[in-house]
Order: structure tokens, then C-alpha cells, then sequence
């Protein structure tokens, strides 16, 4: 196992005797990108300034390199950089704004320019290099705040919700480039955002942050398609969350009942237990009612009707009744050639591994 570049240990921060943030334990490994994603007011930008020492904790220790941070923090901080949401630039060149935390740090005037130019070029900012930040997009902006950072060569790099006030158009192309230089340089990182597909497409491992506390904390597979609780999995985008109760489980298949409806899953859940069913909604398939049904993996063919229709970015989001609300998500191709309107008949398919099941206690 790679070793741990940051921990932090029974880290408390307060505000007004109520407790903010509350991690027992947490570790950032060498050449990982850790997100932390959660809802706003979650504690997400406390944690990560924990981390940066530039926030001390009412209680716990920070561990940075294997030993215990302590004295003066400067020389830790000089190990980070902090990239923040909002750009934070000098008003001076492009160039100019590249090489300050170099110039702060005693580099020589010709490793300045080597590294400015290497990251004004990997971040496609080359061209700017003599302008004005005042002239600049918010997009090419945050580039130069990037670039600036990576130009330190930090063995930490902290990224406070980056991408949030920019276009959509400008954040995806920013968050490709951004995951190209990740992975060519595998600097251990920390990603603060409240965008589940930030995470998704940068984090190698998500910690889900509610409410100061970590709630879960594992791979991308592992928080998206396994949520550990019913705030979890609503926050990862399953909008399907059901009660149920298992009605027979035999070789890791169970049958649940669910509403007026049975459904498969694969699970080892005990007969009689109560669940939630959980199901994202990318992984419900519709057909034409009227059609047979063609072969297919999927074990669970529902019968159900048709409640609503909305657009839901490229894609369309469809309600169902299948004797309890079912969400699917489908192409506008798939809308128009189904000519699927409320009240229309079709049948709801999805796999048996699809279908994510978090134990319950009924209230």
C-alpha cells in the first residue's frame, strides 16, 4: 500500500461550542486524487483548509510525510499549493502571476522561466503569457491559477471548487485538461466540489462529507453504485429509494417486494429484512409495452405506466408508476421513438446487480 502523504486524526473543528467538522481518521496517499463531495454548508471547504494548516482544529492531530506537524507551519505550507475558487490573481502579467510563489520561494530567475513556460503551455495559456488578468475569461483566469500551482511542484495540491462559477462548456474542457495533467503527474490531490461528476471524473477514490462527518469514503464504483445510507444515495444521484422487504434469498439472489411489485437483486440479505431498494436511474432501460420482450441479462421486466416527462440536460428523465415510483434517464431518440407521453404503457428493465440494497429499520 502506498504510503500517506497527509493524515489527519480525531480532527474537531468548532464554531460556537457546535461542532463543524468531525473526522475521526483520514488519509491522502501519494499519487491518489482525493474528492470530497457534499452539499453545500457540508464542511467541505473547513476540511480542506484543515489541511492546507491554514485552519487549526479545536482538537486532533495533522500528520504530513509520516510525522506529526508541529512548530512552524510555513515549511509545511511551502509543501502545498491552493488553488481556490475564484482565481485570486496579482495585477501584473500572466507571466508574472505564474512565477510569484516561485519568486516567494527563492527559485532562480531560470527555473522561474522554465517552469512558467512549461505550465503556460500545458495549460494552453502560452499566448497570453503578457496580458492582464483584469482582460481575462473566468476560464482562462482559473488556467492561470492552475498553472501557477502546478509550477511549485507541490508534493500536495488542494482544489477548493475550481470549476463552480464557470460555463459549462468552459468547466468541461478545463476538467479534461486538468485530468490529463493529473495523470501525468500524479500529484496527491484533494478535490473539494459539490459536483458529482467533478468527482466521477477526477477522484480516485470519494469521500461523501454531511454535515461535518464522513459518511462514506471508498472508490468511485464503490459510493456511487453501494451507497452506505438513504442521504448518501440521494446525494450520488439514485433517485429511486423504496422501502422494500426481502422475500426469499437463496445462492445471492433475493426476491424483494417492493410496493405492488417483485423485483431481483443480487444479495445476501436474510428473508424477512427490510431494506431500502436503491437504483439509479441510468440504469432502467424502457420499452414499448406492446413488444416481446428480446433476451437479455436483465432479470427484472416491470410492466408500468408512464407519470411524467422532463428534459434533464442531453438527456430526459421519465417518471414511472411500476407499482411503486420508478426513475429512468433516456435519450431524446430513444422519447421520440417510443412517443412516450404520460399515461403511456411500456415495460421497465434493469439488471438484478443494478439494484443496490441498504438494510432499513422501518420506523
Amino acid at each position: 500500500m502506498i504510503a500517506p502523504i497527509v493524515q489527519l486524526r480525531d480532527t474537531v473543528v468548532e464554531r460556537g461550542r457546535r461542532a463543524v467538522l468531525e473526522v475521526p481518521a483520514l488519509e491522502v496517499c501519494r499519487n491518489e486524487v482525493l474528492a470530497v463531495v457534499g452539499p453545500n454548508g457540508a464542511g467541505k471547504s473547513t476540511l480542506l483548509r484543515v489541511i492546507a494548516l491554514l485552519e487549526r482544529p479545536e482538537r486532533g492531530e495533522a500528520i504530513f510525510d509520516g510525522s506529526a506537524v508541529s512548530g512552524s507551519l510555513l515549511s509545511y505550507r511551502r509543501r502545498m499549493a491552493l488553488v481556490f475558487q475564484e482565481p485570486l490573481l496579482l495585477d501584473t502579467t500572466v507571466e508574472a502571476n505564474v512565477r510569484t510563489g516561485l519568486s516567494l520561494r527563492g527559485v532562480g530567475r531560470d527555473e522561474q522561466k522554465r517552469r512558467s513556460e512549461e505550465w503556460l503551455d500545458r495549460f494552453g495559456i502560452a499566448h497570453l503569457r503578457g496580458r492582464s488578468p483584469r482582460g481575462l475569461s473566468g476560464g482562462e483566469a482559473q488556467r492561470v491559477s492552475l498553472a501557477r500551482a502546478f509550477a511549485l511542484q507541490p508534493e500536495v495540491l488542494l482544489l477548493d471548487e475550481p470549476f463552480s462559477s464557470l460555463d459549462p462548456p468552459t468547466r468541461e474542457t478545463l476538467i479534461e485538461d486538468l485530468d490529463a495533467v493529473l495523470t501525468a503527474n500524479r500529484v496527491a490531490t484533494v478535490f473539494v466540489t459539490h459536483d458529482r461528476a467533478e468527482a466521477l471524473r477526477l477522484g480516485d477514490r470519494i469521500a461523501v462529507l454531511m454535515q461535518g462527518r464522513i459518511r462514506q469514503l471508498g472508490s468511485p464504483a464503490e459510493v456511487f453504485a453501494s451507497p452506505v445510507d438513504e442521504e448518501v444515495a440521494a446525494f450520488v444521484g439514485v433517485e429511486t429509494i423504496i422501502p422494500g422487504r426481502v422475500r426469499d434469498s437463496s445462492s445471492d439472489l433475493a426476491t424483494v417486494d417492493v410496493g405492488d411489485a417483485v423485483i431481483e437483486t443480487a444479495s445476501d440479505l436474510e428473508s424477512g429484512s427490510d431494506v431500502l431498494v436503491c437504483l439509479r436511474p441510468e440504469d432502467v432501460v424502457i420499452g414499448g409495452a406492446v413488444e416481446a420482450a428480446a433476451p437479455m441479462s436483465a432479470r427484472n421486466h416491470l410492466r408500468a405506466t408512464v407519470s411524467r416527462v422532463r428534459p434533464s440536460g442531453p438527456y430526459v428523465r421519465v417518471e414511472l408508476d411500476a407499482g411503486f415510483p420508478l426513475v429512468a434517464l433516456i435519450t431524446k431518440q430513444s422519447l421520440e421513438d417510443l412517443a412516450l407521453s404520460p399515461g403511456a404503457p411500456v415495460v421497465a428493465t434493469f439488471k438484478a446487480t443494478a439494484v443496490h440494497l441498504i438494510p432499513h429499520r422501518r420506523p
